[in-house]
């Protein structure tokens, strides 16, 4: 069960490209982001963030209004935009690696990714994994030890469907570790990190697999303690101090890319400023302070390339997912 194709698809930190031109005729007049989870999750603060940004820096007249959609791990998010929002100049959606993995699953039935239109990417948020502030497992290893030797006394929560992204974080580091049969490991999905965390804090599951920008609001509030970052070492500033897989000995890496989609039916001109307005807020000082504030590493993708990243990725995951299991 080698996963060899994880470092070319997941570990995207510091990939850089030129943005697309924007085009400055089309301005949104309703601007609109769709959430595909419930709030506190990482689609969630990308759509606030990133709407609230714009706004600050005059890319935007009107404040972004932010839709939470959640359902099949971005599925009714999805079906909405190709079937009821296809020709909509003013909505964006959040995505992310996870979507990605669940349209590389099939897991969006009848949906493919080219019946939407991809704008860019806004950064990378590795993986981590965390447990609750007062639970006595301190490291990566003793959690892996305690699901290899008793895998029903563990259960892992995480905000996508399962055999989604944060899933398959926590089945890499597994495998990792060597327990064989990854399947056995006990996932439980719910719509959003943001419910994911508040399960944990609740005692009802014992671990949390998530993304950095998720688990940042929940450590700096004293409620859970991150005891891997799946990032190939250690981050800067106040994440610093918390440890990587790797170096517990632990080889698993991964990053998943924030970015977002419009209707596949949106005109030309309003995709290209959508474009050039993501590609500028992500040029500016206020974002690189938002990316380092929040652990974003660097990912600069737009239009085409992006496009051409994402289909990279597609291919990539159901590679990965056939090797564990997930599909056939």
């Amino acid at each position: 069960m080698a996963f060899k194709h994880l470092r070319t698809a997941l570990a995207v930190a510091g990939l850089a490209l030129t943005a697309t031109a924007a085009s400055a005729q089309f301005a949104p007049e309703q601007p609109e982001c769709i959430a595909p989870a419930n709030p506190g999750g990482g689609w969630d603060f990308t759509c606030r963030q990133v709407g609230k940004s714009m706004q600050d820096i005059g890319l935007i007249s009107k404040t972004m209004q932010v839709v939470n959609l959640a359902g099949g791990g971005g599925g009714v998010a999805y079906a909405e935009v190709v079937n009821k929002r296809g020709d909509d100049n003013d909505l964006i959606v959040a995505a992310s690696t996870a979507t990605a993995t669940r349209l590389a699953q099939g897991a969006y039935p009848g949906n493919t990714m080219d019946q939407v239109r991809w704008l860019a990417t806004i950064g990378a948020d590795y993986g981590v994994i965390a447990v609750a502030a007062d639970s006595e497992i301190e490291t990566l290893p003793a959690l892996l030890d305690m699901i290899k030797n008793d895998p029903r006394s563990i259960s892992v929560a995480g905000g996508s469907a399962v055999g989604g992204w944060d899933h398959l974080k926590v089945l890499i580091a597994a495998n990792a570790y060597g327990i064989e049969d990854v399947r056995s490991v006990k996932y439980i999905a719910f719509d959003g990190g943001g419910e994911a965390v508040t399960q944990l804090l609740a005692g009802s599951v014992q671990a949390f697999t998530g993304d950095l920008s998720e688990a940042k609001g929940f450590v700096d509030s004293g409620d859970i303690k991150v005891i891997a970052v799946l990032a190939p070492e250690r981050l800067e500033g106040e994440f610093a101090a918390f440890p990587t897989a790797m170096e517990q000995g632990v080889d698993a890496i991964g990053a998943n890319w924030r970015g977002f989609y419009a209707p596949g039916g949106m005109s030309d001109e309003a995709y290209d400023a959508w474009v050039g307005k993501i590609a500028e807020l992500y040029g500016s000082p206020e974002w690189k302070d938002i990316m380092a504030a929040n652990g974003l590493a660097p990912l600069d993708l737009q239009g085409a390339d992006f496009e051409a990243f994402v289909a990279d990725s597609v291919a990539q995951i159901q590679t990965i997912s056939r090797e564990i299991g997930i599909i056939k």
